[in-house]
């Protein structure tokens, strides 16, 4: 509560002294004082149950909520939201490294999101890029081991940000305690038709018949062409800000996951929701149909 409090009276210093009217913002932040001794207690007790709890081994996160925190902090600027949700995942992971869960995928960027304002466009972009950049040296990813994985269609990206994606790729090609998959200009309807068009081409390239090819083709096939290929698919996605959709996220790999949408937005998801997911999850059974 200390981090999620004190940036949003930061937040609000700056509205106020940028001449801008956040009373939306100074009145959270007068909630959040009043009932931060009482969440304090019931965060502890949460993370006191937690171990005894079924936790996920993969989890999957749309970060969604950035630019209308921004709006309602009083910035201008709605990649201040963005700024701001890249610290947040940094945040997150470390609860994700006290718990064990050792697979984590974020969606950062869809690509639908490539229709927004160029400006913000090109501040999301040039963003990934600083923060890839940061993940080739960043202490935690090296003294947690985590491998740092691309998934999405990396072609449609600057160079400048393929770069950066590769070079937190080969710093950390040889860790396997944590995975941390960062979707960047992903659909999941994309990663389904380019599966299919990579395992058909294989096999016409290796003289395959295409009748034995359609004859042959099943679930099994197409996984290993997947973006997520080698890794568990989602036991759990979470999705902040309120909406109560997955908007293509993960579509072939979240067939059985469980779903938590919790209503606060991503720069201020707190180590209190994280926990109610996890418990919400560890209450609930999938049966896979049976």
């Amino acid at each position: 509560m200390k981090v999620a409090t004190s940036q949003i009276a930061k937040d609000a210093d700056q509205a106020q002294a940028g001449g801008l009217r956040a009373p939306g913002l100074l009145w959270r932040l007068f909630k959040e004082q009043v009932k931060r001794p009482f969440y304090a207690v019931y965060q502890r007790r949460l993370t006191a149950k937690v171990r005894s709890w079924t936790l996920p081994h993969h989890i999957g996160i749309i970060m969604d909520g950035n630019r209308r925190y921004a709006r309602q902090s009083g910035h201008l600027d709605v990649n201040a939201g963005h700024v701001r949700g890249a610290e947040k995942l940094l945040e997150v992971m470390r609860w994700c490294y006290e718990f064990d869960i050792p697979v984590v995928t974020v969606w950062g960027l869809s690509l639908d999101n490539f229709n927004r304002d160029a400006s913000e466009v090109k501040g999301l972009l040039d963003l990934f890029e600083t923060k890839f950049r940061e993940l080739v040296h960043h202490e935690d990813v090296h003294h947690y081991q985590v491998k740092i994985r691309y998934i999405g269609s990396r072609e449609r990206l600057p160079e400048g940000l393929q770069k950066a994606i590769l070079a937190a790729e080969e710093a950390t090609a040889h860790y396997h305690r944590f995975v941390l998959n960062i979707a960047l200009a992903y659909n999941g309807r994309e990663e389904i038709t380019e599966a299919f068009r990579n395992y058909l081409l294989d096999q016409i390239g290796q003289g395959r018949a295409f009748e034995d090819v359609t004859k042959n083709l099943d679930c099994t096939v197409i996984e290993p062409y997947l973006y997520t290929a080698g890794l568990p698919e989602p036991d759990l996605i979470i999705r902040t800000s309120g909406e109560v959709r997955l908007g293509g996220f993960l579509m072939w790999q979240s067939a059985y996951s469980e779903y938590y949408f919790c209503n606060t937005y991503w720069p201020m998801f707190r180590k209190i929701d994280f926990l109610r997911a996890l418990r919400s999850y560890s209450q609930r059974q999938c049966r896979m149909g049976k």
